[in-house]
């Protein structure tokens, strides 16, 4: 019978509140965006495949047509083969393989001449599926891919240093750019970052080929009468002809001015001379109008050639003008007209080369207001012109410019799109493969499977999820790191920003952010900023951007109609923050309510108010919404404690928090590591291994087993363990918890334990934030950790034969064996130190010449002797634990591995690490600290009833930090303990401190929780009262064990010879250039020559010392450092002969190689 000690429902401590909307699915991003791509549940419903992700590929690249267009490729649909998927999640851990499943997609090969049809079922290679984790496993590791954040496809119009432009972004495809030059006056376009190409050339590239044409895009007409007096004729002056204004000569018509040319006090004259009555001209007041000559002012700067022919041609013609812009393009290409209207058309208004996505469409479309059909994802001419005339809007201050970092400019590509866009580039390369072999092959005897290459695809699906910048290794130390990995945004990787270029504006956190991106949780260093976590309740709608939920206002009441904004929807509202005020009705009490607007806070009366927030935690993310008080840390220091949460090893016993956030329960939940009932009913067996449930209602004939999994190596060697909680002959309901996993206690995520701390210092061993542990915390196995190491060893087949698993191996004692079976393999639950050997694995050595010696040895021992080297695997130094599992993968038994290998051995190492000095830990709010010292019990100080405290730590470690959230928890936690309640104060609604001091007066104790304590080594009290109370404290994956490193002789670099660097390398100190000065200026002339000689480069050097101190005799000739031979030998490759000679003239040798040319030849060398 297995009972549980049942978590009593926390006690709601703050302000009354209620939550408008459950918090959704923590790691529905990943799920949801993957379904979108492969679309499963329309594939297992037999339902219409939408066009998107996977679909989307297919129908993007198929028909494939041959270039005399007598076969064409057709695509009918795919389907996922689940049939022939053999092995499950944790068979590909185990075996080190990618769970995946085979997608097969129906193609058509069409003969036009015939109408004959050739159908076949080709296999297009494996898709990794993920799990309901939202993870993947790529050759055995669980692995996350982060959500990407990029500056959306469409158009931006910025000002940098007085200049105004815009871009058209496309979502691929080249870059259209408009800038204005404000001292000429004048618009010029930019293709790719190209030379500036004048405005108006290319718009007359794009049709728009006459001065008309062009003023008609931009400008209304008006026709104004031509006064024949001169007086009236005068208001004509500074006005600008809409069209040109032709007179007759005898007969022949002439061209008097051109369209866009400015009507100067002569021209009247001239006017009423030619008795021209009407003309038309620019009409500058109309709305739809431009009021700038911007336009007209690139006329004046185009160049025309005379044509003899047509003496009225006097200006560029389209030909003229695309000439030109294919000059810049293509520097030193010879120009035909239909080569370049061809590629211009391509570029900007063909889907081959171009396409702004669903998303370019939307945003222009909301920029210009107009309705295009969504489903026209290339440039029309309307679009370039809109731009352009928004642009000089812009220049004239009639418009604003654009923030790139708001995030109606900044979109999200998560896994299923990144996926589709690396399948997208293989598809196309398999389609040019296709359309080659079309060409090459016979007819005839042609197949579907003879055309389609799956090569480009299994590669790059490959690339994708083994090496992307955004396919990650997961971080697996605790439930909550893998959780924040997968609801991480990036702004690096392809298509992102770099980290050097990427300024402070990226980095910094901008109003929209609200409610969409935590503006505390990112990482401190070079990637501040530019990778961030995604809000509680954010969604990413169709098109990509971030949304957050608001409840609806109407007239002063707040209805429980929920509704999704974006950044750009937001913009035009009041909204009202969720702490606002209201009555039993829901009605908005207060005259004048605080609201904010696009960035503005200011305060409005109830009817003036659209939406108002959904939750205080709405704008922070998962891990920042663990921090009790969190309003009450300075955002510094939260910032560190939401990153060291992440780092919490779990642990053997964890313990819930005595002061939560209500979070606890969602976090563990979502991360995966819990057992969840997949329906409801009644266990019936319980084991440590496996949980049994009796559903009720009709399909009651199945039990429902669910396995535990236990003591799981994670990616980060911690232990992943799950315990049952349920007892026998408990009813549970569907999707209830049945076990927890690591770092979780009944449900709860559980990263640390509650300690009894006072801030008081003692006797130093506090300073600079190290803390003072008692042993109890220690002994009764507090933070005691498992920690599970993996070592490997490859069988290889080598060119002198294969190598072997044994026991016996050469020049090895039997004690060294005992540990090992006869197979040469460590038995399971054996306790293995530093250098034991793991398996028994002996190489034959490459023949040498027969030695009477060995011939004597063979007959004697026979085999024994034979050259076989000694390739065992042992334990590397600081290393210990007790094996608790050898996994073997052999060929031989159909398991895949890689070529050339026979067998795989893989030993698991477990370790069990108590806390000891050195090791990091932490609270939740930023306080981090160093044990300095594991002090025994009875030296503790002490409280009036003898309970000494678990922890010391500094007081001074709290003003300057200003993370007052520690010393309300240390408060709230103290009032738990002695009433045995467990509270929950959600982040911005926590208690307030007179309702702290309530709770701690009604359990007895101080409001302000100062207790008189005593030094347990003298038994005196302290001269002042100390703060004491319960703290939620954490252990750190900083532990000391994996830092600590010594060395006497270990490997060298083969070229310097000086020892390595680091502990991965058995490595040794680095004893640079400045501490090198240190020396020189203490002047230890004979510790420095042996510091740069006999303990680092001097090859014979450190080969005599041994021998000299083994003698007794401890002095010792330096030699030559093998770093200035280095230098020599750099010298003599650039042809500088480099010799040295002591003071009689005699040659001294750097290497032996020397020595013996120097004896050859004598002096001469």
């Amino acid at each position: 019978m297995f009972v549980r000690d049942k978590l009593d429902r926390r006690s709601y401590i703050g302000k009354e509140y209620e939550e408008a909307i459950e918090l959704p699915d923590l790691i529905d991003i990943q799920l949801s965006s993957y379904e979108k791509f492969l679309q499963i549940a329309a594939l297992k419903g037999d339902g219409e495949l939408n066009d998107q992700g996977l679909e989307e590929v297919f129908r993007a690249t198929f028909p494939i047509e041959s270039a005399n267009g007598e076969l064409v490729l057709d695509y009918d649909y795919y389907n996922l083969d689940y049939k022939s998927v053999k092995v499950t999640e944790a068979e590909c851990k185990r075996k080190g393989l990618s769970y995946a499943v085979p997608i097969k997609a129906r193609i058509n090969l069409i003969f036009q001449s015939t109408g004959e049809i050739r159908q076949k079922e080709i296999y297009m290679g494996d898709i990794p599926l993920m799990t309901d984790r939202g993870t993947f496993i790529i050759n055995g590791a669980e692995r996350v891919v982060v959500s990407q954040i990029h500056r959306s496809p469409g158009v931006i119009f910025s000002e940098e240093k007085g200049v105004y432009s815009s871009r058209i972004i496309p979502y691929r495809g080249s870059w259209l750019e408009f800038e204005i030059d404000h001292k000429k006056e004048l618009i010029y376009t930019k293709i790719d970052r190209k030379k500036r190409i004048l405005g108006s050339l290319f718009l007359r590239a794009l049709g728009l080929d006459t001065r008309e044409k062009i003023i008609d895009e931009f400008y209304k007409i008006k026709t104004v009468k031509v006064n024949n007096k001169r007086e009236g004729a005068g208001s004509l002056v500074g006005m600008i002809f809409g069209r040109a204004v032709y007179t007759e000569v005898d007969g022949v018509k002439k061209k008097l001015y051109r369209a866009g040319e400015k009507i100067h006090p002569h021209d009247t004259d001239e006017l009423i001379h030619s008795q021209i009555t009407k003309i038309e001209v620019i009409d500058f007041a109309h709305p739809e109008s431009l009021n700038t000559t911007l336009i007209l002012n690139c006329f004046e700067r185009e160049e025309s050639k005379y044509n003899q022919d047509d003496p009225d041609q006097d200006e560029p013609t389209k030909e003229d003008a695309l000439a030109s812009i294919y000059s810049v393009l293509m520097p030193g290409e010879p120009i035909t007209v239909e080569s370049a209207e061809k590629d211009l058309v391509s570029m900007f208004f063909s889907t081959r080369r171009y396409d702004l996505g669903r998303v370019g469409r939307y945003k222009l479309n909301k920029k210009f207001n107009y309705e295009n059909p969504e489903d026209s994802h290339v440039l029309d001419r309307a679009d370039i012109v809109n731009t352009m005339a928004y642009l000089i809007r812009v220049f004239d201050g009639e418009a604003s410019i654009d923030d790139i970092d708001h995030l109606g400019n900044r979109r999200v590509r998560s896994v299923g799109e990144l996926l589709c866009n690396a399948l997208k580039t293989a598809f196309s390369r398999m389609e040019r493969i296709a359309k080659e072999r079309m060409s090459l092959k016979e007819t005839e005897s042609l197949k579907p499977q003879d055309l389609v290459s799956i090569k480009p695809i299994v590669a790059a699906v490959k690339e994708f999820f083994g090496s992307s910048q955004l396919s990650q290794f997961m971080d697996q130390v605790n439930p909550l790191s893998e959780l924040t990995h997968k609801r991480r945004l990036n702004a690096l990787g392809p298509g992102g920003l770099s980290r050097d270029r990427a300024g402070f504006e990226v980095r910094d956190v901008h109003y929209t952010h609200y409610g969409r991106m935590c503006p505390i949780e990112t990482p401190e260093g070079p990637n501040i900023g530019l990778i961030v976590s995604l809000a509680n309740f954010t969604r990413v709608n169709d098109y990509g951007f971030l949304e957050t939920p608001f409840r609806k206002v109407v007239d002063g009441r707040v209805s429980h109609e929920v509704e999704y904004l974006s950044a750009m929807d937001e913009e035009r509202c009041y909204i009202a923050q969720a702490s606002a005020t209201l009555d039993k009705d829901w009605n908005l009490t207060d005259d004048l309510v605080a609201v904010r607007k696009s960035g503005d806070y200011t305060i409005k009366s109830p009817s003036e108010i659209k939406y108002m927030d959904v939750s205080p935690r709405q704008i922070i993310s998962t891990a920042a919404s663990l921090i009790p008080f969190l309003e009450h840390d300075d955002a510094n220091r939260a910032l560190m404690g939401c990153n060291m949460q992440r780092q919490a090893v779990p642990l053997l016993f964890p313990e819930a928090p005595l002061v939560g956030t209500g979070m606890e329960g969602k976090a563990a939940y979502d991360s995966g590591v819990c057992v969840k009932a997949k329906r409801a009913g009644t266990v019936v067996h319980v084991t440590s291994e496996e949980v049994m449930i009796q559903p009720e209602g009709e399909e009651a004939d199945v039990r429902d087993v669910y396995p535990m999994i236990k003591y799981q190596r994670t990616n980060q060697d911690t232990c992943f363990n799950q315990k049952p909680i349920v007892s026998l002959g408990e009813k549970v309901s569907a999707a209830a918890v049945l076990a927890d996993g690591p770092s979780t206690k009944n449900g709860e995520l559980s990263l640390g334990r509650n300690l009894l701390v006072g801030f008081v210092p003692w006797n130093g061993y506090n300073y600079e934030d190290a803390v003072l542990i008692s042993e109890k915390v220690v002994k009764d196995d507090y933070y005691t950790s498992i920690h599970i190491k993996e070592f490997v060893t490859e069988v290889r087949e080598t060119k002198l034969g294969p190598e072997k698993l044994t026991r016996d191996i050469p020049n090895t004692s039997e004690k060294s064996l005992e540990q090992l079976d006869e197979e040469g393999i460590v038995r399971v639950g054996a306790k293995v130190k530093s250098s034991y050997i793991l398996v028994g694995k002996v190489t034959p050595k490459s023949e040498t010449e027969t030695t009477p010696e060995f011939k004597l040895l063979n007959s004697i021992f026979g085999e024994k002797a034979k050259e076989v080297r000694d390739t065992s695997l042992k334990l590397p130094h600081g290393v210990e634990g007790t094996v608790i599992d050898v996994q073997r993968l052999k060929r031989s038994e159909g398991d895949d591995l890689s070529p050339g290998v026979d067998e795989v051995v893989k030993v698991l190492i477990a370790t069990k690490r108590k806390l000891k000095e050195g090791d990091k830990m932490a609270g939740r709010h930023g306080n981090k600290g160093v044990v300095a010292r594991v002090l025994p019990e009875e030296d503790m100080p002490y409280m009036e009833d003898g309970t000494p405290l678990e922890i010391c730590l500094n007081p001074l470690g709290v003003p300057s930090r200003m993370n007052i959230g520690q010393i309300m928890e240390t408060m709230l936690g103290m009032a738990g303990a002695q009433l045995g309640k467990m509270y929950e104060t959600p982040v911005f609604n926590s208690a307030s401190t007179e309702e702290i001091s309530a709770e701690l007066e009604a359990s007895g104790l101080n409001a302000a929780s100062k207790i008189k304590l005593f030094d347990g080594y003298t038994g005196e009290p302290f001269e002042n009262n100390v703060f004491v109370g319960y703290m939620y404290y954490l252990k750190l994956h900083h532990l000391v064990d994996d830092k600590m490193h010594a060395r006497s002789t270990g490997p060298y670099s083969l070229v310097t010879q000086q020892p390595l660097g680091g502990k991965a390398q058995f490595g040794g100190q680095r004893l640079g250039e400045m501490e090198v000065w240190a020396l020189e200026a203490y002047g230890a002339a004979n510790t420095l020559q042996e510091l740069m000689t006999i303990k680092s480069d001097d090859m014979n050097g450190r080969a005599k010392i041994y021998e000299s101190i083994v003698k007794g005799d401890a002095t010792t000739a330096a030699g030559i450092p093998e770093s200035f031979n280095v230098l020599v030998q750099e010298l003599r490759g650039l042809a500088l002969d480099v010799r040295i000679f002591d003071t009689k003239g005699k040659q001294i040798p750097f290497t032996e190689r020397d020595e013996e040319l120097i004896s050859r030849q004598g002096s001469r060398f």
